[in-house]
């Protein structure tokens, strides 16, 4: 083959390099339809060191195009490339990527090659880039991500919306903001993981592992006004020796409402109705007077026990209840700290004045509420990796 065989370029504008190299394209295709049995003489025909085609076309055309056309021309060089490799390919299912409107773009099947010029509408083998892509199932989802999805489905079902935050938080989202005094214990480094060398910063501005959802509470409500019904699932880590009950690392799923006249009874009706969707309509709930420091009044949450319906089993230690969220009415204080926050941007902001605006929260863990539904007695087994355990939920 000489460099006489190689067509010349009459000029270097768009729709001549196009046409050129569709017509390049459909060569490809003939030779190697031609050379089916043999593709080692396809090789040597477009990719031989010496007198390979596309050696010569690059000596005929890239360098001798001015210097203003040599990027389109590469371009489209590098495609005419990786369509001569796709044919040699074994798998045949490679896509020559377009690098701008206009180039010629291949994909292949094992069925067969369907060709495409986004701009050439005369080609015979349109591509649609409209129509959706293959999609892969990843497989089955985690036995706590399908439970944390069933939980935020049925308060999504009520009005909420889903909202996230960063697990690496600062000590005033996870703490100052929540009422959490200086010195409470879960800010003991017993129960918090906190990051290193952050002596250097202000108390409010050091850095942790966050221990539970709530900043992002704070986070929404500073930057966003009542009405607001969001749910937040996440994974928390603490400072918790493993066992069976308890990991350093697991998730919550905690929920914030705040708006006009938000009462108590909103909240029970709210819990109650979210436990009976989860557990079946025959589950009752009971509330318990409890403490938090960014709830006033706080209550722990207690369901009739699903395995024995409340007559008194080992799983719920004979009482015929079992302990599972707690909650309660936003305190007035979390409101002053939103406030004050939200008043560096606006002066006069009032939108959080507790005279006003109420609101309720709620949080339960991820792990414990899997456990029940499906009977697992070891929270490891969830972080275990063990497929032997993980493929009964398939």
């Amino acid at each position: 083959m000489s460099e006489q065989t190689i067509p010349s370029l009459s000029g270097y504008e768009e729709p001549t390099l196009e046409a050129a190299f569709i017509t390049l394209s459909e060569e490809v295709r003939t030779t190697a339809a031609e050379t089916a049995a043999d593709p080692e003489a396809f090789r040597l025909h477009w990719l031989g060191r010496k007198q390979g085609r596309l050696k010569l076309i690059s000596e005929a055309w890239l360098k001798s195009a001015p210097p203003e056309a040599k990027k389109a021309l590469g371009i489209r060089f590098n495609e005419l490339k990786a369509l001569v490799e796709y044919q040699l390919s074994p798998e045949r299912l490679v896509k020559v990527p377009v690098s701008e409107p206009g180039l010629v773009s291949e994909y292949a099947t094992q069925g067969g090659t369907i060709a495409a010029s986004l701009q050439n509408k005369k080609h015979p083998h349109p591509l649609d880039i409209t129509l959706p892509g293959t999609l892969r199932a990843p497989g089955i989802p985690h036995p706590l991500l399908k439970t944390m999805h069933e939980i935020v489905s049925v308060f999504h079902h009520l009005g909420y919306s889903t909202n996230l935050g960063p697990q690496v938080e600062s000590d005033f989202y996870n703490f100052e903001a929540l009422n959490f005094p200086e010195n409470h214990p879960a800010r003991d480094t017993q129960d918090t993981l906190v990051i290193a060398n952050q002596q250097s910063r202000p108390s409010r501005d050091r850095l942790l592992m966050r221990t539970h959802t709530s900043p992002v509470q704070i986070r929404t409500m500073i930057a966003q006004a009542p009405p607001i019904r969001i749910v937040i699932p996440g994974k928390v880590h603490r400072n918790d020796a493993a066992d069976a009950t308890h990991s350093p690392i697991f998730h919550q799923i905690e929920g914030l409402c705040v708006d006009t006249n938000i009462t108590f009874s909103d909240l029970k009706g709210t819990l109650d109705h979210a436990m009976k969707a989860l557990f079946g309509s025959d589950v009752k709930t009971r509330f318990f007077p409890s403490f938090f420091p960014f709830t006033e009044p706080s209550a722990d949450v207690q369901i009739s026990c699903i395995f024995c319906g409340g007559k008194g089993c080992r799983k719920c230690k004979h009482s015929g209840w079992i302990e599972l969220l707690g909650c309660g009415m936003v305190d007035p204080a979390v409101f002053a700290a939103v406030i004050a926050e939200r008043r560096k941007i606006n002066p006069a902001d009032n939108t959080y004045n507790p005279e006003k605006i109420t609101g309720f929260a709620f949080g339960m863990g991820v792990e414990r509420i899997a456990m029940m539904l499906h009977g697992v007695s070891d929270i490891g087994h969830f972080y275990s990796g063990d497929m032997r355990f993980l493929e009964q939920f398939a």
